[in-house]
């Protein structure tokens, strides 16, 4: 699998954890045969929502800063944003990680919480949120008529 997919609701436990789904954690585990399962999280600029990545995927992600001019303002506000507030995370042998207070109260999440696949991350919504975000996104796809450009696997 290549990427996030799907849509998982869990509960948060007692002790504020939650599982990855499955699938998920294969995705995050992809070129770690036997080691531990990191997850890089960061609360979303865009949404009211947590950003998930696997840690390669986040370095992808910090690369396209050098696109920028170093220490120009657009390079550190994004560095900022996007540095600033991330977290590398490693999940238990059950494949559970506790949310960080700040971005839960961020997202809205208190019992339950749902993974929505973004291809290369994902997000964690409170679910109604999360169910909300997906009817926006199919709407607007309608609506304006939205595709893929063609090209590879097209």
């Amino acid at each position: 699998m290549r990427g996030f997919m799907g849509t998982h609701t869990n509960r948060v436990d007692a002790k504020g954890r939650v599982s990855i789904p499955a699938p998920f954690r294969a995705v995050l585990r992809a070129g770690a045969v036997d080691g531990p399962v990191h997850v890089v999280l960061r609360p979303s600029h865009k949404y009211p929502c947590i950003e998930g990545w696997s840690a390669a995927g986040f370095d992808e992600l910090l690369g396209s800063l050098d696109r920028l001019a170093t220490y120009s303002d657009d390079h550190e506000d994004l560095a900022a944003a996007l540095a600033g507030s991330a977290l590398l995370l490693e999940a238990d042998k059950e494949g559970r990680i506790s949310l960080p207070p700040a971005m839960a109260a961020h997202a809205g999440i208190t019992e339950a919480l749902s993974f929505v696949g973004a291809a290369k991350s994902f997000r964690i919504w409170e679910p109604a949120a999360a169910e909300q975000r997906l009817r926006e996104a199919n709407s607007r796809l309608l609506s304006d008529r939205l595709s893929l450009p063609a090209g590879r696997g097209a």
